[in-house]
């Protein structure tokens, strides 16, 4: 709670703010901004300190299931709430992307289309929902589902031009995607024999949860709820049922998709498992898919542009991605060989075998779910691992599309302690500012060793009271 506190306060500076930032001036809440290199340090040093929260909680857990001091029932979900209350008020961190968000809406709002003009192009370079976006996403259409931008433009049409209440009308709209995730995820966890406790803390206490989902907005959290609704309903209820919600998950981003198919290969086991039943049960999943998404797609009148739009993210090249990755490499040693820089034809070779790659594991995925090797949610979960992992982009957030389900599959330690560790280092790695910092290098170093000193020197001061 206190390192979520630290994080509201330096958020005021080092957070994502809009331009012009309407604390500018202002007493108090002014400060911090007027001194970014010492907000980002007290930024961090919260960062770290959720971070150390959550693994004391996860030691908790694990004494309780091994017959130590038994937590109350609700203790996990209380403590995640009181650790997000306080980020609930701050600034964005981590992200601009709710700007862009903001901004598609308003395009829609204004009767335009979001699918064909970016937000400098519809609205202006000096429009205050343009201004707050980074440079090269200004003039480049939006890639979101047609179900995101009419829930954007409900809200563009409550809040106009007014960045700070289009921030808190989209951080409700993450929080009830998060509010799904926490309904469905201890529900799979039941349906594999693990404790749902263990899941809620590893899926939604995360850090990388309550920092990129709701601190920094992104549509991610109402994606993933959905999907795992859906998955869910369609486990125990009715699979077409499932289909619907799922099929509107895909509408917010269409990753989501993919739970489909894990979905019906279970459907079609509990047939018979089948080819006969493959088919019946894909062709009705089939139907159903077109209808909704027909239905969003004329309901909301932004039609079906966003298949064109869906490679909008790729315009950047993300480190983080493996195909992209060897795609430099490879260029930047065809360079060095003398064969001159050829970078770019390498790079879209190495995605394009990526994306060949990750198709051909969730084929081999989707096979072990209709034999039964293995259940729908940890298929969907490696699935959607493969994907981001071998696609083009990747963000630390996008992690968690896989993260989230496998929390609800296996209680094996070593890919509980993956888990674990990944998330802690992730969580760390992403400055708040959601910016590079390349024109000022000095200053994040010496806000990071700041906040390193004011993190370790209480912890050594306690260092007798702290939980073994």
């Amino acid at each position: 709670m206190t390192g979520a506190l630290l994080m509201a306060i330096g958020a005021l500076g080092a957070g994502a703010l809009p331009v012009p930032n309407p604390l500018f001036g202002t007493r108090l809440l002014g400060l911090p901004s007027r001194n970014a290199t010492v907000s980002i340090a007290i930024t961090y040093a919260g960062m770290a300190m959720v971070v150390l929260g959550w693994l004391w909680l996860g030691r908790m857990l694990k004494r309780d299931q091994n017959g130590g001091t038994p937590l109350a029932k609700g203790f996990i979900t209380r403590t995640m709430t009181l650790w997000a209350l306080p980020l609930f008020v701050a600034p964005p961190l981590f992200s601009k992307d709710v700007y862009s968000y903001l901004a598609q809406s308003a395009i829609a709002a204004h009767g335009q289309d979001p699918y064909v003009l970016g937000p400098a192009d519809a609205l202006g370079i000096d429009d205050p929902l343009t201004r707050s976006i980074p440079t090269v996403w200004r003039s480049t259409p939006a890639p979101y589902g047609p179900l995101f931008l009419w829930l954007g433009r409900g809200i563009t049409a409550l809040t106009g031009n007014d960045v700070v209440l289009g921030i808190f009308a989209h951080r409700l709209l993450a929080l009830c995607g998060l509010a799904l995730i926490v309904w469905a995820l201890p529900r799979l966890a039941k349906r594999l024999d693990l404790d749902p406790r263990s899941a809620l803390w590893l899926g939604v206490a995360n850090p990388l949860v309550l920092f990129h989902l709701f601190s920094g907005v992104h549509n991610e959290a109402l994606m993933l709820g959905l999907m795992l609704a859906g998955l869910e309903l369609g486990l125990s209820r009715s699979w077409l049922l499932g289909t619907v919600i799922i099929t509107l998950a895909a509408d917010i981003k269409i990753p989501a998709a993919l739970a489909l198919g894990f979905l019906g290969m279970w459907a079609a086991r509990k047939r018979g498992g089948r080819p006969l039943d493959v088919a019946v049960v894909g062709s009705a999943m089939l139907v159903v898919f077109a209808a909704v998404m027909a239905a969003v797609g004329y309901g909301t009148g932004l039609g079906f542009g966003w298949i064109n739009t869906l490679d909008t993210p790729n315009l950047i090249r993300s480190w983080v991605s493996v195909s992209t990755d060897i795609g430099v490499v490879g260029g930047q040693l065809g360079v060095l060989a003398g064969l001159g820089d050829h970078t770019t034809q390498v790079v879209m070779l190495s995605r394009a075998l990526g994306g060949a790659v990750s198709a051909a594991i969730c084929l081999w995925l989707l096979l072990g779910t209709l034999k039964g090797r293995i259940d729908p949610v940890t298929g969907l979960g490696c699935g959607l691992g493969a994907v981001v992992l071998l696609s083009p982009t990747v963000h630390p957030w996008y992690l968690l599309w896989a993260a989230i389900p496998l929390a609800a599959t296996t209680a094996r330690i070593r890919f509980r302690r993956l888990s674990v560790a990944g998330s802690a280092i992730v969580a760390l790695l992403v400055p708040p500012t959601g910016a590079d910092f390349s024109f000022r290098p000095y200053q994040l170093p010496m806000a990071i060793v700041a906040g390193v000193v004011i993190l370790f020197i209480p912890l050594y001061l306690i260092r007798h009271r702290i939980p073994r």
